[in-house]
């Protein structure tokens, strides 16, 4: 991983460290004024329902314009939430705080997964790339949070009750501003090439191809788990009598295992198929939930814990590894906001049905339901093969482009088509890197 790289990955930890802290010192706040634990629920919802609405339109502003335009307005969308938080420390206030914030680091992590997938043409090296990117939210969210609450309870001056919080909401309004410091002078990757007949297109045609379609299904399997086990865990432990520092403990260690497993795929993703990782991952974590209901005590509940997030924490790297393969480039950006925008539609959504669900099956019943309907995809993540052809050769378009260009009259590519490359089928994956080359011709695209 380059410097250049890294740079970027650590900018978007701090945007997103932005957005964890405030998700902790918000309720606090509200909790300390009086407002309910309803309203505090509704004040939480808030962080992910921005993202559903902006994440499509995120997705093609950075198909259009790359990655420095969409982390600036992201960077301005954290910074005035949090500044309208320290300066007016209202519940309405904190609400838009929470839309900033949530918005802000959602057009971040799209503009940043979109940069960093367009970085290399290896699967290899895409799959290294995006388990150091899936590392970044675990630590964001440890710091901010931590330095947070560390500013909450120590940083309080004079008899303002909440000045500690106006303090906290003030340095993390300056977190995102430093992040925008470290990329503004990223060099961007080359646009993709834009014919005439993308203009029509729509992010739902995406959903036309199988693979894409499967991808999203297993992703959005994989994050339901992730939010029942978040949800169901501490109800499970009240039930069995445990304490709440025993609670946090399991849950802590759920979150170090899909750390550690993110830490150490960079070094063996050379040898791992990306289907065959979220099919075992998947077969894992239903035989865990099958098994979680029958634990009794802390230590065998932390042991389904450990081992739920190794399965888990395997998976996101090779979900981003496979879209950048599968998808045209110049629709990268508007796939990962399609993600992220059923992702987050579901972390709203999943907590409400669980609860509901719940109540009325029990929640050993909610365990076991919801690892059969991931056992039901197993075969189906096994399945999913990146086809050659779409292994980022000719712009990832799978010979889609190569015979639209061809049909499109004299273009830079008659050279190659000269030397006895047939524009009717796809050409070698040697050609197509030579064909991703930018196009200097108005017609494909901005050169931003």
């Amino acid at each position: 991983m380059t410097g250049a790289l890294f740079k970027v990955i650590l900018s978007q930890v701090a945007v997103h460290a932005t957005m964890a802290g405030v998700r902790l010192a918000a309720p606090l706040l509200a909790l300390k004024q009086g407002y309910s634990a309803a309203s505090v629920g509704v004040l939480l919802a808030l962080f992910a329902l921005t993202q559903v609405f902006l994440a499509l339109p995120a997705g093609r502003f950075a198909d259009r314009h790359g990655l420095r335009r969409p982390f600036f307005i992201g960077m301005l969308m954290a910074s005035t939430g949090c500044a309208a938080a320290m300066l007016l420390p209202t519940f309405p206030m904190m609400c838009f705080a929470a839309l900033c914030t949530g918005g802000g680091s959602g057009i971040v992590v799209i503009a940043v997964q979109r940069h960093v997938g367009r970085a290399t043409h290896e699967p290899a090296q895409l799959k290294k790339l995006f388990s150091w990117l899936a590392i970044g939210p675990a630590i964001a969210n440890f710091i901010g949070p931590f330095f947070a609450g560390l500013l909450i309870d120590h940083a309080t001056f004079g008899d303002d009750p909440v000045s500690g919080y106006r303090v906290a909401f003030g340095l993390m309004a300056l977190s995102p501003v430093l992040a925008w410091l470290w990329v503004r002078t990223t060099r961007e990757t080359p646009p993709a090439p834009r014919l005439p007949e993308h203009g029509g297109q729509r992010a739902w045609d995406l959903l036309n191809d199988p693979t894409f379609r499967t991808v999203l299904i297993v992703n959005w399997l994989q994050s339901a788990s992730w939010d029942v086990h978040t949800f169901v865990l501490p109800l499970l432990g009240h039930e069995r009598g445990m304490s709440a520092s025993v609670i946090g403990t399991l849950l802590g260690l759920f979150a170090v295992a899909a750390t550690v497993v993110r830490l150490l795929m960079p070094l063996i993703s050379d040898r791992l198929r990306e289907g065959a990782v979220i099919a075992g991952a998947m077969a894992a974590t239903a035989c865990l939930f099958m098994v979680y209901p029958f634990t009794q005590s802390a230590l065998t509940m932390g042991i389904c814990s450990v081992l739920l997030g190794f399965s888990l924490g395997s998976v996101q790297p090779m979900v981003m590894s496979m879209l950048h393969q599968i998808t045209p480039q110049h629709r990268q950006g508007e796939a990962l906001g399609l993600r992220l925008m059923v992702i987050n539609a579901s972390s709203v959504a999943m907590p409400m049905l669980f609860g509901a669900a719940g109540g009325v099956i029990g929640i050993s019943a909610l365990f076991w339901s919801v690892g059969v309907a991931v056992s039901c995809g197993v075969k189906a993540a096994w399945g999913i093969r990146v086809p050659e052809e779409g292994r980022r050769g000719c712009s990832s378009c799978r010979g889609e482009h190569c015979v639209r260009i061809s049909k499109a009259g004299p273009s830079p590519f008659d050279g190659l088509r000269a030397n006895g490359l047939n524009s009717s089928r796809h050409r070698s994956s040697r050609a197509c890197r030579r064909m991703s080359v930018p196009v200097p011709n108005a017609e494909l695209g901005s050169q931003d």
